[in-house]
């Protein structure tokens, strides 16, 4: 596969959206740039799906624009060449054929049908290529419509939750799509609610909550602002190396399993500290909060659905 027309960026300037009196976008400015792979993440309801569908024209915005490459979606040329999006999976007439539907697409947009074979076999499905689309299972919507969106060829490519439906091997294959594509220096937009699959695929975030912007930032500084380290700690003499490490200035707690949780130091300077002692470490590992606890606790306040308890 070979980039497209060249580098773009997807640009959104003070978007808004209004239902009525709904807010479903509040003044959201950010940008979306190529080579790396942009999470889209934020609760239920919290306007992901909105502020794709106005990126590609399918709504419009009560107030703001946002670009891609500089220009509206409906003023680009050959769309699918230059966009390529999966926003819902089930969206093809179900009496369609996979290849059927696929060669509309690509005869709309003078794309070859050549290409139609190209990205069936892309994303695994020749051998369902003659099969109607109603019989197909979400997994394999869902990798139809990553077809669709590939078959320009295009240098921009956004996907709206694309892990629904798929199985282990699936979400493991999408994950090294999404970070080849980005590879090859297209920009690459993607919204999931599955926190461990983003926390391995995107290199850069844009949370909303309520239709706001909450945070705009690469990954790993989005962790690091969110959460705290700690140093799980397992010694023999755990009872002197804890008063050692409380002398240093450092915290330190009863962990499970004859361990002890550490802060306020690092690894190296509870290495070097059990080292200038003579204490023995039989476990030195530095703890981080995941990408799903940074998450909960800033959008914690953004949540519209939520459970009274947790079910015996």
């Amino acid at each position: 596969m070979t980039l497209g027309s060249g580098r773009q960026k997807i640009e959104a300037r003070h978007l808004t959206k209004r239902y009525g009196s709904t807010r479903a976008v509040d003044d959201l400015s950010f940008d979306v740039n190529p080579g790396i792979v942009t999470g889209f993440i934020g609760p239920n309801g919290s306007g992901k799906t909105t502020t794709m569908r106005l990126i590609l024209g399918l709504s419009e915005p009560t107030s703001g624009e946002v670009t891609v490459g500089g220009r509206l979606y409906r003023d680009l040329p050959a769309p699918l060449r230059e966009v390529g999006a999966l926003i819902d999976a089930k969206a093809v007439h179900p009496s369609r054929t996979a290849y059927r539907y696929l060669l509309a697409l690509a005869q709309s947009n003078a794309i070859a049908a050549s290409r139609v074979d190209e990205v069936l076999g892309l994303v695994g499905m020749e051998g369902v290529a003659s099969k109607r689309v109603g019989g197909f299972s979400l997994g394999m919507s869902q990798r139809l419509g990553i077809a669709g969106a590939l078959l320009g060829d295009p240098p921009v490519l956004m996907f709206d939750e694309p892990l629904n439906g798929l199985d282990p091997e699936g979400i493991v294959w999408i994950r090294q799509l999404m970070r080849h594509l980005a590879s090859e220096g297209r920009t690459v937009f993607v919204s999931s609610h599955l926190m461990n699959e983003m926390a391995v695929t995107a290199d850069h975030l844009v949370v909303i909550g309520q239709g706001k912007l909450l945070r705009d930032e690469g990954m790993s500084e989005f962790i690091e602002s969110r959460s705290q380290h700690w140093v799980v700690v397992r010694s023999p003499q755990l009872d002197e190396l804890s008063t050692r490490l409380k002398a240093a200035g450092a915290k330190v707690k009863i962990g499970i399993e004859d361990s002890i949780e550490v802060t306020g130091i690092d690894s190296s300077g509870i290495g070097d500290l059990a080292s200038a002692h003579g204490l023995t470490l039989h476990e030195l590992a530095t703890q981080r909060v995941s990408l799903e606890d940074a998450f909960m606790d800033l959008t914690h306040d953004s949540v519209d659905y939520r459970a009274s308890g947790v079910a015996a």
